[in-house]
């Protein structure tokens, strides 16, 4: 790769469009589930992925959970997509906040993270 295109890349790369959302993960033999927003929703599966399996996520019932059941019992869904549009950093957190404690509710779910 020549320096243009790689310059070409990142400036794509930082120019990206990023969607806040709500998501969801389900724990299918014990019926779990937790529930969690993020400012950037489509790398947020890798992320909880990553840390369940290195055995150190910050949610302890559901890092018990995948010890328990395995990555094959466990499903990620995104619930909502939030499109940031006009809105400041802090109108979309606290936005991202207000739709994730509907879902905890909708679903009967536990926060995913805190």
């Amino acid at each position: 790769m020549d320096r243009q295109s790689r310059r070409e890349r990142v400036r794509d790369f930082k120019e990206r469009k990023t969607a806040a959302g709500v998501y969801a993960v389900r724990c299918a033999p014990s019926g779990q589930v937790w529930v969690g927003g993020s400012r950037n929703i489509d790398p947020q599966r890798n992320s909880i992925w990553f840390s369940l399996k290195q055995g150190a996520h910050m949610n302890r019932a559901m890092q018990a959970a995948w010890t328990a059941h395995g990555e094959g019992a466990f499903a990620y869904e995104v619930l909502e997509r939030i499109e940031p549009g006009e809105m400041t950093p802090l109108g979309l957190a606290d936005l991202t906040r207000t739709r994730e404690r509907h879902w905890i509710a909708a679903l009967g779910a536990q926060k995913a993270v805190g």
